[in-house]
This record gives structure tokens, sequence and C-alpha cells, in this order.
């Protein structure tokens, strides 16, 4: 590189020195990859989905990216996922089928979200940490208001939900599983 040559800028801000962020080269490997995906045909068969982006995790090292603006940037790039699945489904089968995909999924979700307080997922042993069942017990009831009546939830805020932890709590992979449909349905009315 030479004096003229400026230094590549970053695409998102450094953590600070004495907090852990992303790793840089992982996250800028994801996101060419996620770029390359998007600019491929929608209907290649080993195309990145919204649900991979949602998932997609990152090691934590020092001087990483920021987490907060990563995960926002991750974000819109689901959105953009979401809306071009969106598109491809309509387009060929019709509106109403994504439609009816999206009803089915969400009484799913909201069945399971009306059970009993303290009911709504398995917990786990009680010498094992889960999820929060008063925690997650109060999201459920702010997403089922949101399926059943239209209160104001947004995706941000789903995307954001974080549950302290507690001996005997709600299983997580099952908590995380129905956020993740809660998005997916989210994604398709939006």
């Amino acid at each position: 590189m030479t004096s003229d040559t400026p230094a590549p800028v970053s695409p998102f801000p450094t953590a600070p020195r004495r907090t852990k962020g992303y790793e840089k080269r992982a996250v800028d490997v994801f996101l060419a990859r996620a770029k390359a995906a998007f600019d491929q045909p929608a209907d290649e068969a080993d195309r990145l989905t919204a649900e991979d982006v949602r998932r997609v995790a990152f090691p934590l090292v020092r001087r990483g990216y920021a987490i907060a603006s990563v995960d926002s940037a991750l974000g819109r790039i689901e959105d953009a996922f979401a809306a071009r699945e969106r598109q491809s489904v309509v387009s060929r089968a019709g509106a109403r089928e994504w439609v009816g995909r999206s009803k089915e999924t969400a009484q799913v979700v909201l069945d399971r979200l009306s059970r009993p307080r303290t009911q709504r997922f398995d917990r786990v042993g009680i010498l094992r940490y889960g999820y929060r069942v008063d925690e997650v017990d109060l999201v459920s009831e702010k997403i089922a208001g949101y399926l059943e009546s239209g209160e104001p939830v947004t995706v941000e805020q789903v995307r954001s939900v974080a549950f302290r932890m507690q001996r005997g709590g709600y299983r997580e992979t099952q908590v995380d599983a129905v956020l993740d449909a809660v998005i997916d349905v989210m994604l398709a009315v939006s």
C-alpha cells in the first residue's frame, strides 16, 4: 500500500477498549456471503435465507466490531431477505398461499402462548439453568396481544428480547424457536 492509497474503511465501529465485539473477519466474511447470495437469482438452491441471517453467530473478541452496530445491520439484511422470500412465494404460489402459511404459523404460536402462565414451554431440570419463567411469560403475553388484537410490538423488540436465567427455567431452544416463528410472521405481514 502506498502513502497515497487510503486505508480501507471499516464498515462498523470498533467496540470500546474494555469491551468485546464481534470478530471482524467473521463478520466481513458473512457480509460478503450475504451480498453474493442476495445478488443471485431468488430461486438459487444454495441461497441464504432470512432465518440464516437471524441465526448467524460470531465469536466475541477484544477490539471486534461493536455488537449493536452489527446487529442493526443484520436486522436490515434479514428484512431484505424476508421481503425477497415473500415476493418469491407470492410470484410462484400467489398471495393466498403466503397469507395462509403466515396464518398457520401465527395460530401455532398463539396456541402455545395462550397456555397458562408457567406452563407455556418445557422446563429444564431443577439443577439446570433455563430462561426465567416470569420474564418469558410477560413477553409471551405481549406477543399474544399482538397476534390476537394487533397490540403494538415491533420486530426489533422481538429480535432484541433477552431473558435472565434461573434454575428449572424454560427450555431455551423452545422459547427461541417460538420467537423465531414470531419474527417470521411479523416479517411476512410487514
